[in-house]
């Protein structure tokens, strides 16, 4: 008779034990998840109002903005919720999709950056060619490569996941050794 056991959710560690503490912790993420709202939304306001900001340097920075919103989006929400109604619960799809999502989008957000670090080198080390080599097209060309780096690695790595039992809601198997 196969052992086997289906995993339906996941404790997570308390970040502190007594309520206290666990309202501290929320009050200080709440800060930092506001101060991360506050000031990726106003880069990309900036950004999308002022057309003296449409250049490839700001075009990649509001992609980088964009990127950052969804990475912190995905983990401090419910590290919040856990601490402010005293859980430590989370299901197992909603674990699942909170790894999926962070993956994605630090990927998109490296891939982002190596771009970014280019955009700079063409700009000190060959300024003449700046606007010939970053075009509108080519700005747009290369911040959908890092967008879908991101959902490349993602789900190939996805598959993998789900045929050594990390798929979403399948039975995880644990075999006993002799």
């Amino acid at each position: 008779m196969p052992n086997s056991s289906s995993i339906s959710e996941f404790l997570l560690l308390a970040l502190a034990d007594t309520r206290q503490l666990q309202l501290l912790h929320f009050w200080l993420l709440l800060g930092i998840y506001l101060a991360a709202l506050l000031g990726n939304g106003l880069i990309s306001t900036a950004v999308a109002c002022d057309h003296r900001l449409h250049t490839p340097m700001y075009f990649f920075l509001l992609n980088l903005a964009l990127l950052d919103l969804g990475c912190i989006s995905t983990t401090l929400p419910k590290a919040m919720a856990n601490a402010l109604w005293h859980t430590r619960h989370i299901s197992y799809a909603g674990c699942a999709a909170q790894v999926f999502f962070f993956v994605f989008f630090l990927s998109a957000e490296y891939s982002l950056l190596t771009i970014m670090s280019y955009d700079r080198y063409i700009a000190i080390c060959k300024p003449l060619h700046y606007g010939t080599l970053l075009g509108s097209r080519a700005c747009a060309t290369m911040a959908a490569a890092a967008w879908g780096t991101g959902q490349q690695r993602d789900t190939h790595q996805w598959p993998n996941r789900s045929e050594e039992g990390w798929g979403l809601m399948g039975v995880d198997v644990v075999v006993k050794f002799p």
